[in-house]
């Protein structure tokens, strides 16, 4: 079998959804800026109840018939994938996927992180859903699995609104749909001042009152905080019980990481705007974080995250990944220990972007995400074409 064509899919689609669908953004590093903290709005709105949706997708072909296929991404990945990555993966063996990875890791010197990176996420992805097809079984199994009947999953809020009082009624409902967890975006950072700082205190007290003393909590400040901040912040929320404070500051701030992970009362997450293993390796050998966040769409796809959850895994750190693909994510947890991967993130409302043009959406039932439901070839995306309104190839390479 050889790869012999890559075929970009850009999908436009319409969704209806009540209003407005982004009801909040959460905190930026960018806010430090006046000119950008109020900046937010609801730009995919087309018409009452009607967003507009775009969607780009792999699909590796090969000489046998069998296609991979991966996604949603990018038109900036589309872009490397179709100028830089192309001619290193057509006329080759899409089963050897350690090879193509290499080639295409050691052929971007250049983009070792970042969008690059991405797109190679984004192929690796491709040819795992392939090598799957090919053998006829689901990914997970391919990977070593399964490891447990069921994946725990965590309700994530992104983009909610998280005035107290919205926040509470919300979280209530979370909670009755059977989560036993769900994590929240702080609105503000340093530059709001002690209004922003009382904002964010309340919004913590309205989700532990929502929540119940059971449910777990956790928070994200999305790199946007200062180590000071963080400090004073985690010292007025620890009573409330959270799990984790998420990327509370850039990523590339390791010794900041460190500093956090040994005087803050509440654990450091982080890691979703990390790459690869060796970024991972700075992470894993300082104990700068108490839990690990790889996107399996960016740090480097399915074959990076085994080689994570493996270094993770003889230091005893959980890694819980990026909710970006919940089907390619779902795969490697459930070929992964309970230990090392213990729980699924589910992003509410980019997941309903995100798998708005598949046939088969994977969303939690009561909490849980049931590894039957893997239990087809591949990965286990395919289109919907009846939420296609129209299409175009994206192509630059013969441009």
């Amino acid at each position: 079998m050889i790869i012999t064509d890559l075929k970009i899919r850009e999908l436009i689609g319409t969704m209806e959804h009540e209003e407005p669908f982004w009801e909040e953004r959460l905190v930026r590093p960018i806010d430090i800026y006046p000119e950008h903290r109020s900046a937010g709005g609801d730009k995919k709105r087309v018409g009452p109840g009607l967003y507009s949706m775009d969607s780009r997708f792999l699909e590796i072909q090969t000489d046998d018939g069998v296609t991979g296929m991966s996604g949603p991404f990018s038109r900036i990945e589309a872009f490397i994938i179709d100028t830089q990555l192309r001619e290193l993966l057509i006329g080759n063996d899409p089963l050897a996927i350690e090879l193509i990875w290499d080639q295409m890791y050691r052929s971007s010197i250049h983009g070792r992180k970042g969008e690059t990176m991405m797109a190679i996420s984004v192929v690796d992805c491709g040819l795992w859903d392939l090598k799957g097809k090919a053998f006829q079984q689901p990914v997970f199994r391919l990977l070593g699995g399964p490891t447990r009947d069921s994946i725990p999953a965590y309700a994530s809020s992104l983009q909610y609104s998280v005035e107290p009082k919205k926040a509470n009624e919300r979280v209530k409902e979370i909670m009755s749909q059977g989560y036993k967890a769900s994590k929240w975006f702080f609105r503000h950072g340093p530059a709001s001042g002690i209004q922003g700082i009382n904002a964010n205190i309340e919004l913590v007290e309205a989700l532990r009152d929502g929540s119940g003393h059971e449910a777990d909590i956790m928070m994200d400040a999305w790199s946007s905080w200062s180590v000071p901040y963080t400090l004073g912040i985690a010292a007025k929320i620890a009573e409330y019980n959270i799990k984790w404070l998420e990327e509370p500051v850039l990523a590339d701030k390791l010794d900041s990481y460190i500093e956090l992970q040994r005087n803050s009362p509440i654990p450091i997450s982080g890691g979703e705007h990390e790459y690869t293993r060796w970024g991972f390796r700075q992470i894993v050998e300082n104990k700068a974080m108490d839990y690990l966040q790889p996107d399996i769409y960016w740090a480097g796809g399915i074959s990076e995250l085994v080689k994570i959850c493996s270094l993770a895994s003889t230091f005893d750190l959980p890694v819980i990944p990026h909710g970006h693909s919940a089907q390619a994510t779902a795969h490697l947890i459930a070929a992964q220990s309970p230990d090392t991967c213990p729980i699924q993130e589910h992003l509410i409302k980019w997941n309903q972007v995100h798998q708005f043009f598949l046939k088969e959406q994977l969303n939690p039932i009561n909490g849980e995400i049931s590894v039957s439901r893997l239990e087809k070839p591949g990965v286990g995306i395919e289109i919907n074409e009846n939420k296609v309104e129209s299409e175009k190839i994206l192509s630059w390479s013969n441009d």
